[in-house]
């Protein structure tokens, strides 16, 4: 039997999660939404996504890193009840986000052509579709980047509507512009996949320019107003932050390795692959929302010195993200040529994903523990940890399974989602036997 403490935790999480569900999904359907309609514009600017994206997420994903002390910090300071630690937080997490946001959008434009240059390509079309993407999603980083941060304050406070309402109606603005931009519709121009770009950009605008307005609001449950303590909690933020930050960091080098062994398979492969991401996203970041909620109760849990109900915050999160892509998994398995065509109407393309998609239906609930259980000992502060994991996923076990099924077995893009399958169930296995010894909990932040 479920105590009754056990159950209000449980709702408590549903209650912070779904908000994250819906806004996790609604963040990267900004990048979705560009697939699917590039899909149904040409393979050529589909597989000009592989680039384009990943080049952009890894750089997004490094970047963001700063969030995860974001979130263990607020939390902490919103559960001990510290208003003004976590006011000092919020600023120095905003103003800090914005300098590097600006740093890094200039050297990477002032750089792009040598980053393109990196990747196995040699379709023109695919490089110049990557090359007029980036031009321009590079410029609005820094938004970007402002967004993840300004999300992650509210909801490690407790909001998580209100990042979620935004992010509803950004990409309703994103689905109108790229409709039209992108096809040439209503006497617009036929801009492609810069039309898709400009889509990305306007919906990013909008969502960091009404959260930061939120954030200034004195009455909310925290605002950015105010000052002192900010050089003390972005400090905290740091330590916090930096193996995160290495953890995205080495992520991201073993994804780029990853995608040039993607790359090698021609553009149909990588076409097929940006098909697949698509319709696994959906799962990917249900459990992200998931992972959300987990680290911000979490956080706020061990803040308030409530041990028993951080740990079950986490497991709470953890069944409910298993369950979810469990039904994910299914939809795999019974439809993949229906869900596939969504991204892609080529047959060749939904032909060459339909094993692949057989092989991530496994990987789902391995997928689920992982990132819930990555995020919540993230929350509790316990960065290195699960930097060590993923970095042993990454580095170690993904990029050797991938190689050896890829080159060795000579399997194709369908050694490329083995490759993923072993990294999840090793990671998963891990971060349980990790989270089941508890010293995550003694985590100073």
């Amino acid at each position: 039997m479920i105590s009754q403490h056990k159950r209000t935790i449980g709702i408590e999480v549903l209650r912070l999660a779904l908000p994250l569900v819906g806004q996790s999904i609604l963040e990267t359907l900004i990048v979705l939404v560009d697939r699917i309609m590039l899909g149904h514009y040409s393979t050529a600017a589909l597989a000009s996504m592989r680039i384009s994206g990943s080049s952009f997420w890894c750089l997004y994903s490094i970047l963001s890193a700063v969030a995860v002390g974001t979130i263990a910090l607020v939390g902490r300071a919103v559960g001990s009840g510290n208003k003004s630690l976590a006011g000092a937080t919020a600023r120095s997490s905003l103003l800090f986000t914005l300098v590097i946001g600006i740093a890094a959008s200039v050297l990477c434009l002032l750089n792009l052509s040598g980053i393109i240059g990196l990747f196995p390509i040699s379709d023109p079309s695919v490089i110049q579709g990557a090359d007029e993407y980036l031009q321009i999603i590079l410029a609005a980083l820094p938004l970007m980047l402002l967004s993840i941060v300004a999300a992650a304050i509210l909801q490690a406070a407790g909001d998580t509507r209100t990042p979620f309402f935004i992010s509803l109606f950004a990409n309703a603005i994103n689905v109108v512009i790229d409709y039209i931009l992108i096809f040439g519709h209503y006497g617009a121009p036929e801009l492609g996949v810069r039309g898709a770009a400009i889509g990305s950009v306007a919906a990013m605008a909008i969502n960091t320019t009404v959260l930061i307005l939120i954030l200034s609001r004195d009455q909310g449950a925290i605002s950015w107003r105010g000052y002192g303590g900010e050089w003390d909690a972005l400090g905290r933020v740091l330590r916090v932050s930096l193996p995160a930050l290495g953890d995205r960091l080495f992520r991201s080098l073993g994804y780029l390795g990853f995608t040039f062994m993607i790359a090698s398979l021609g553009s149909v492969a990588m076409a097929a692959h940006e098909a697949i991401l698509g319709v696994e996203e959906i799962c990917y970041l249900a459990a992200e929302g998931f992972g959300t909620a987990a680290a911000a109760n979490v956080a706020q849990k061990l803040g308030a010195k409530q041990l028993k109900s951080a740990t079950w915050s986490a497991v709470a999160a953890t069944i409910f993200a298993v369950i979810l892509q469990g039904i994910g998994s299914l939809a795999f398995i019974l439809i993949p040529s229906q869900l596939l065509s969504i991204l892609s109407p080529d047959p060749q393309i939904i032909a060459t994903g339909i094993p692949c998609l057989y092989i991530a239906a496994i990987a789902q609930p391995f997928m689920a523990i992982s990132i819930v259980l990555e995020q919540a000992l993230r929350g509790a502060g316990a960065t290195k940890i699960a930097f060590f994991v993923s970095l042993a996923g990454w580095l170690i076990v993904r990029l050797i399974a991938t190689y050896t099924f890829v080159m060795g077995f000579n399997l194709g893009l369908v050694g490329v989602w083995l490759g993923s399958t072993c990294d999840w169930f090793v990671r998963a296995v891990v971060l349980l036997i990790v989270f089941k010894q508890g010293k995550w909990r003694e985590t100073i932040v």
